[in-house]
C-alpha cells in the first residue's frame, strides 16, 4: 500500500489559523472555519501542517488502494483560500454559475478572498458535498 504523506494529526487548528499572517486571509479561514463547522457537525482536525479538515470517510479505489481522507477542509495558501469540496463540482453546476470569482481543480476550489465568492451559495456547495460524501461512503 502507498503511503499518504498528509495525514490527520493532532497538530492544534488554532495555532494554525492564528499563524496566517494576512489578516483578511486570517478573517476568511476563520469563517470558512465555522462554515464547515456548521456543515459537518464535526470538530476540526490537522491534516499535515497546512490543511484543516473536518469528518473521515474511507475510499478505495478499484486498484485496491485504499485510505481515509477528510470529509471537506480548507487551506490557507499563499495565492488563495483553497477549500476542498472532495465530492468534486458535477452535482453543483447551477451554483457554481452563481459563486462569484474562483478557479477549480479536480476537487479543490481557489478563492482569493470570500469577498469575491457569495458565501450563502458556498455555504450550500459545501453542505451539499457533505451530504454526497456521506452517501457515496463510509464515514467516521
Amino acid at each position: 500500500m502507498a503511503y499518504v504523506k498528509t495525514r490527520k494529526n493532532n497538530a492544534s487548528v488554532t495555532a494554525y489559523l492564528k499563524a496566517i499572517e494576512d489578516r483578511r486571509k486570517r478573517a476568511d479561514a476563520k469563517k470558512i472555519a465555522s462554515m464547515m463547522r456548521k456543515a459537518t457537525g464535526e470538530t476540526p482536525r490537522m491534516w499535515g501542517s497546512s490543511i484543516v479538515g473536518y469528518g473521515t470517510y474511507h475510499y478505495r479505489y478499484e486498484s485496491g488502494r485504499e485510505g481515509r481522507w477528510m470529509i471537506t477542509g480548507f487551506s490557507s495558501r499563499n495565492q488563495s483560500l483553497v477549500v476542498y469540496i472532495m465530492s468534486g463540482f458535477r452535482a453543483f453546476t447551477a451554483l457554481m454559475k452563481r459563486l462569484g470569482d474562483y478557479k477549480t481543480g479536480k476537487s479543490c476550489l481557489y478563492i482569493k478572498t470570500l469577498d469575491d465568492v457569495d458565501t450563502k451559495i458556498l455555504q450550500t456547495i459545501i453542505e451539499r458535498s457533505v451530504r454526497l460524501m456521506r452517501q457515496r461512503y463510509e464515514t467516521e
